[in-house]
């Protein structure tokens, strides 16, 4: 958390039920998942909701002021980079690489991933994963990283 985050943070008496999320709907993502035949190939969109709870003082700031938000450029840009180059088997497997991509940021203390595929041809299909993790699971993923 950036300083003048915490300053603020210091000088306020939040409720223990404020919380504050941060969300990002319907982010398609340039990746290949699965593993087919040529002769059975499908095409699939695969979209990404993402939401982070962050410290309310990120959110609920005192001056409109990027230093005292969560930046989360980095974060978007890093996911919208997974697709290049690389195929996945699995959502399963997009979804704990996005996870882990989440846990690099400290700020972020709760993530829900919510991965699905639309199949191209027909958009009635849709299959998801959807992993939901609190602050001690980020915890023991930051662990594992050190």
């Amino acid at each position: 958390m950036r300083l003048e985050a915490r300053k603020w943070k210091k000088n306020c008496k939040w409720s223990l039920s404020l919380r504050a999320t941060l969300e990002l709907f319907g982010l398609e993502l340039d990746v290949d998942i699965g593993t087919y035949q040529n002769d059975r190939a499908v095409s699939y969109k695969h979209v990404l909701d993402l939401t982070v709870s962050v410290d309310p003082a990120l959110v609920l700031i005192k001056a409109d002021k990027m230093s005292q938000v969560f930046d989360y450029d980095g974060l978007i840009e890093s996911i919208e980079a997974l697709g290049s180059g690389v195929s996945f088997e699995t959502q399963e497997m997009l979804a704990t690489v996005i996870v882990k991509l989440c846990a690099e940021y400290a700020e972020i203390q709760n993530l829900v991933v919510a991965l699905r595929k639309i199949s191209a041809s027909d958009t009635r299909k849709k299959i998801g994963v959807t992993l939901s993790l609190d602050a001690g699971d980020l915890a023991q993923i930051r662990q594992q990283r050190a």
